[in-house]
């Protein structure tokens, strides 16, 4: 468990082989409901792996009577499940020329770009880009894989983290989740509020900045209304909405 309702899962195919695919894309876990074939999308949490670790992993939210809440809250170790993919192109492309990406997510929206962090090191090193990933939650032990997130950045300068969460402020969290809180370097930075609180001190550029929007509809469409406002033209804007489905 993650977080009080949503469960880490790791998964392997059951012919055994790696599983092709882009960080930034999905699977669709396809299963019978109520007589009737449901499917649900799931970001992939993990980069890529090889054929010796053939691992790949999602993060699901639970949902309050929902049918893929039911399937995947009772899954024990060896049990399969139906999957099709990978799809979406939710992706870090080769022709972008840009100077900085700015990632932000919400809830279990964050889990593409944990695939992405090998790949972002890797721009990193080779085109001296800057990242920033906006992560929000409404408490500090809901900002999933956070820790993570955190030790990337200590580990790469160009890469900054800010951390949001809108109902709760870091010196609210409890002794034992803000370990270190005081001593944080200046590239990972909490804050008290909603993502949006940290566009502001991020002195975008339009010229020179891509953006990615993950998570709720009406975080996503919030952002994206005041990415334009600064002169973000659409395709520099790349969205993909996450919605609770019963």
């Amino acid at each position: 468990m993650l977080a009080d309702s949503v469960r880490h899962l790791v998964f392997q195919r059951a012919d055994e082989f790696a599983l092709p695919y882009i960080p930034g894309q999905f699977l669709q876990i396809h299963f019978e409901h109520n007589g009737a074939a449901t499917k649900r999308s799931y970001s992939l949490a993990n980069a890529p792996m090889s054929a010796d670790t053939p691992d790949f992993e999602i993060a699901v939210s639970y949902v309050e009577g929902g049918a893929a809440t039911l399937l995947l809250s009772n899954l024990e170790m060896g049990q399969d499940v139906q999957a099709s993919g990978p799809y979406g192109r939710f992706c870090l492309l080769d022709s972008d020329k840009n100077q900085r990406y700015i990632l932000i997510g919400t809830g279990t929206g964050i889990t593409p770009y944990r695939a992405m962090l090998p790949q972002i090191a890797q721009l990193i090193a080779e085109r001296g880009i800057q990242v920033v990933l906006v992560q929000g939650a409404r408490t500090q032990g809901e900002l999933l894989y956070a820790d993570e997130f955190q030790a990337f950045a200590n580990a790469n300068p160009n890469f900054r983290y800010f951390g949001c969460t809108s109902r709760e402020s870091p010196k609210e969290t409890s002794p034992a989740k803000t370990t270190g809180h005081t001593d944080l370097p200046s590239n990972v930075v909490q804050l008290k509020g909603h993502v949006h609180a940290a566009l502001s001190m991020l002195a975008l550029d339009a010229t020179q900045d891509i953006a990615y929007l993950c998570g709720n509809p009406n975080m996503v469409d919030e952002c994206f209304s005041a990415l334009k406002e600064q002169g973000f033209p659409v395709p520099s804007v790349r969205r993909e909405k996450y919605i609770s489905s019963k």
